[in-house]
């Protein structure tokens, strides 16, 4: 089983910026994938940005040019830079982390809120 902490999320002003972090343990197992999705209230949960061990980024269309995400493998760590956020961005936002072996790791969220 893979144990995912997330912290840095908060209240901050349209226009602003937050750094999501991400730490993982995963015992004797490893890691492929990292990353983060978000759900706002009543909408569906939604990527926002992927990357591979080996350092290849997927983003989602809301958050291009705005977010960028980046890990630390020796720490099996994850983060997500968020500039320029908008009120939209607002929702929890939950770290994943992919077991080589098979299955999906889930944070327990962070809430960032963007205040207009």
């Amino acid at each position: 089983q893979v144990q995912l902490v997330e912290s840095g999320g908060g209240l901050v002003q349209a226009g602003g910026s937050l750094r999501l972090s991400c730490a993982a343990s995963a015992g004797m197992f490893s890691l492929s994938t990292m990353g983060w999705y978000r759900q706002a209230p009543g909408k569906e949960r939604e990527l926002v940005a992927t990357i591979t061990i080996g350092g290849s980024t997927t983003y989602g269309d809301s958050v291009k040019g705005r977010f960028t995400i980046s890990r630390d493998n020796a720490e099996n760590t994850v983060y997500l830079q968020m500039n320029s956020l908008k009120p939209e961005d607002s929702a929890v936002y939950y770290c994943i982390a992919d077991v080589t072996s098979g299955g999906r790791g889930w944070g327990q969220g962070t809430q960032v809120t963007v205040s207009s």
